[in-house]
């Protein structure tokens, strides 16, 4: 493995490559745990040429983190962890996440790690603790009485579906609370995502509209290294979700409706939709869903748009889009 190392000793690696980086996978799966694709930081404890534990680091979340059997109860997973926060903040990071087993959350919290939100197979983990609860009161509540619904969405980019599915919701409740997905792993980035919701709804006068944070529906940093069925991410990512919703955002917006559009496309989404259908209205939070928008007997979707906007068609985007959101479109291709 290591060569060049006959001592104990932290090695880091930003990112690993070459045999260091083989090694780490080989210790990784002979635990059981996978290794995952965009990896920044690494960081492995080595004695006597051999890897005793590792952990590493993706944007704010770290991952892959395993210790060899015989070395358990040893305390080498502090070093890992110390080493990874510290490199967090040294990139600009002001909180840190980690998914692990349920069990594992006494282990983590003695490293300052909060449980934020946990389900039967993850748990989701963040340092230094209290910054979901800081985020949330962040933002304003609306001191309205009734039917107060939520949507959460994407919006990649702002169409006339969205328009539709964000108008009927409106007149449907009280007030609506409107959250944008923060995380730019999207075509468009989230402020622009943001504006564009911003400006094509500037006629709806009882929304409010918020970023999700780094809390709601961030399925391109969910990982899935430590889950034996990795077919189950995805419902795992779900679950997680959408307690979070129900323990934090729905209690202190007084939120008790959730509306989403019907989907024909992705076989993902109309997992996550159905899923939803089911755990809220455990949580005593109604689910409405509402038909999508349809144009010549297609609903609108933004992967629509994407696809033609590839094609620079936009006589065709136009018909799906708000004119706020076409503008900007047209903008771009100058």
């Amino acid at each position: 493995m290591y060569e060049d190392v006959d001592y104990m000793a932290l090695m880091t690696g930003r990112p690993l490559k070459g045999q260091k980086l083989s090694d780490t996978k080989a210790f990784l799966a002979a635990l059981g745990l996978g290794w995952e694709e965009g990896i920044e930081t690494t960081v492995n404890w080595v004695e006597n040429m051999t890897i005793c534990a590792t952990a590493s680091r993706e944007g704010k979340v770290l991952k892959c983190i395993g210790v060899s059997p015989e070395h358990q109860g040893e305390g080498l997973t502090a070093p890992l962890i110390t080493e990874l926060v510290k490199d967090g903040f040294d990139e600009g990071f002001q909180n840190l996440f980690l998914y692990t087993k349920p069990q594992n959350n006494m282990l983590f919290s003695e490293f300052g790690f909060e449980t934020v939100a946990a389900v039967k197979e993850a748990s989701l983990m963040e340092y230094p603790q209290g910054g979901i609860n800081k985020f949330i009161s962040a933002l304003k509540v609306h001191d309205v009485k009734g039917k107060i619904g939520a949507i959460v969405a994407n919006c990649n980019p702002f169409t006339n579906g969205h328009l539709y599915l964000i108008e009927q919701a409106a007149a449907a409740c009280d007030f609506l609370y409107l959250f944008i997905l923060s995380e730019d792993k999207s075509e468009f980035s989230a402020s622009a995502r943001m504006n564009l919701v911003k400006e094509g709804t500037a006629h709806i006068k009882n929304i409010a509209i918020y970023p999700t944070g780094d809390y709601l529906v961030s399925s391109a940093t969910f990982p899935q290294y430590f889950l034996k069925n990795k077919e189950s991410a995805g419902q795992v990512q779900c679950e997680l979700d959408l307690s979070i919703f129900a323990k934090y955002f729905a209690p202190y917006f007084g939120i008790n409706t959730r509306f989403v559009g019907t989907e024909p496309h992705s076989a993902l989404t109309l997992a996550y939709n159905r899923q939803m259908m089911s755990f809220l209205p455990e949580q005593n939070i109604e689910v409405i869903e509402i038909p999508r928008k349809e144009i010549d007997g297609e609903a609108i979707s933004a992967s629509r748009v994407r696809a033609l906007l590839k094609d620079a068609k936009y006589d065709q985007i136009k018909a799906l889009v708000p004119i706020t959101t076409f503008e900007y479109l047209e903008k771009l291709a100058k």
